[in-house]
């Protein structure tokens, strides 16, 4: 049994919180805003984020951070990837040396191309810094549906450490040394589910949506690989079962503005319709500069930043995606007549 505390009570950290405490755990969830705090006091229930899912009488509901942190023997950073530095800032006076903070959220920092990880290392450097991701809706985990998910952490202590923390019945975690591939997988597939939400809202099929997951993963294993992460992790679940769950499903949210955009609404109709924060729109402009900086073809991600911000329609970016120069599906297979 383990003293926690979630800081964000979003959707996902309140998924968590629920997971946590039904494994014996004595959780503390902070939320840095007050009517949330209130609300999830007295209605004992996300109503806006998570509706149906109640809280325990008994896990704690704060708006003190230092109470949430200190003395917690490890704690889940929750919050939308946009505010996890400086939320990290926040947190620095009361992390303790060696404390673990596991990040759940997805992103890269659009000015520094940093991971959520690198960012909290730079910012906490007394802790130790694990993630967990995988193709895990809070609404799901929520209702207690099956779920599977991956811990990277830098050492194999912590990972075990975690693994026995959050594992259960309903949710399976296994573990991982490659922190690097685990973060650019669940954000750069974030990219992907906008280009995918597109696809749908332009009224196209199953064969577009696969077409963009298959050559999707391509892309983001092509640059994955390149900056230092493994084949395996965008072959497992925080790779191609992350980009599947989250092209397909209803619950995201990266998908649905996509979707809308599809449709003819801006990119800023759609984050307002959609009304939680989405972070592909976040992750695109970094995906770009990493394809840049590494020398990386990634077209899809390419074409979502035209959307994104040239003000080009999605019809027009399918279609030159379509018309790309003719080639190869993978340089590295030789032709037997050539050998």
């Amino acid at each position: 049994m383990a003293n926690v505390g979630i800081i964000g009570a979003g959707s996902w950290g309140t998924a968590l919180s629920v997971l946590l405490y039904d494994n014996g755990h004595h959780v503390t969830v902070w939320s840095i805003d007050p009517q949330e705090v209130q609300m999830l006091n007295e209605k004992r229930e996300h109503q806006k984020k998570l509706p149906g899912v109640k809280l325990p009488d008994d896990m704690k509901i704060t708006g003190d951070l230092e109470s949430a942190v200190r003395g917690k023997d490890f704690l889940v950073l929750a919050v939308p990837s946009p505010f996890t530095r400086a939320t990290a800032k926040k947190m620095v006076p009361y992390v303790s040396e060696g404390q673990i903070i596991v990040d759940v959220a997805k992103g890269i920092e659009e000015t520094t191309l940093m991971t959520l990880s690198q960012q909290i290392e730079e910012e906490i450097p007394q802790a130790d810094v694990a993630v967990l991701s995988g193709p895990s809706h809070a609404e799901e985990v929520g209702r207690k549906l099956p779920t599977t998910c991956v811990v990277g952490a830098k050492t194999r202590k912590t990972a075990e450490y975690l693994q026995s923390a959050f594992i259960s019945n309903v949710f399976r975690v296994y573990t991982s040394p490659d922190i690097l591939g685990i973060e650019l997988g669940g954000s750069l597939k974030n990219v992907i589910a906008l280009a995918a939400g597109m696809a749908d809202g332009l009224g196209y099929g199953d064969n577009t949506k696969a077409a963009l997951i298959t050559r999707g993963i391509a892309e983001i294993a092509r640059l994955g690989v390149k900056m230092g992460g493994k084949i395996q992790t965008f072959t497992g679940l925080t790779g191609i079962g992350d980009l599947i769950v989250t092209c397909a499903s209803v619950h995201s949210r990266n998908r649905k503005a996509g979707y809308l955009m599809g449709q003819g609404k801006t990119m800023q109709e759609a984050m307002d319709e959609v009304q939680m924060v989405v972070e592909g729109v976040y992750s695109a402009k970094a995906a770009a500069k990493l394809a840049e900086k590494y020398q990386v073809s990634m077209p899809i991600v390419a074409e979502v930043n035209s959307i994104l911000f040239e003000g080009k329609s999605a019809a027009q970016a399918v279609s030159d995606l379509m018309l790309r120069e003719s080639k190869s599906e993978s340089s590295a297979l030789p032709w037997p007549d050539e050998e």
